[in-house]
């Protein structure tokens, strides 16, 4: 079995290559994925990227060292306003925290996801994201032509 670098979102994971049988083999065994592990793991890289300590990131998003601690190891299934005082604190926003988690995910379950939204949901639930991007782009040319 060879191990083989996997990067996600800057976070690079080891995963093991081998012949196509083992492959069917694990996907058969592939363990449960329990979310607020996913959740903790992520929360403890970008803290330990930060080069901060639970200590403070607790203190700044005002919730127990104990209780932030619980959640880092996946122990705690923390609330929604909880995870945005924690990420407000990190000074990430909860949708990149929450994209991260849902990468990794991804990776586990074995399903590939896009990076982008596809067109049939941006124009039945969102917006143009082109014209806006083009108008954004007006608008910044412009402003730097004076």
């Amino acid at each position: 079995m060879v191990k083989q670098p996997v990067s996600v979102n800057g976070v690079v994971r080891w995963r093991d290559v081998g012949l196509a049988d083992e492959a069917k083999h694990q996907q058969k065994e592939r363990k449960m994925v329990v979310l607020r592990h996913e959740i903790g793991d992520v929360l403890r890289d970008v803290r330990q990227r930060q080069g901060r300590t639970l200590r403070e990131v607790s203190h700044n998003a005002r919730v127990s060292l104990g209780y932030l601690s619980e959640v880092e190891r996946g122990q705690k299934e923390a609330s929604s306003e909880l995870l945005s005082s924690i990420c407000f604190a990190l000074d990430v926003p909860l949708s990149l925290m929450l994209r991260e988690v849902s990468d990794r995910l991804a990776i586990a379950e074995g399903v590939a996801v896009p990076d982008t939204v596809p067109q049939e949901f941006a124009a039945r639930y969102g917006r143009d994201l082109n014209e806006e991007l083009s108008e954004e782009l007006r608008k910044g040319l412009m402003s730097n032509a004076f």
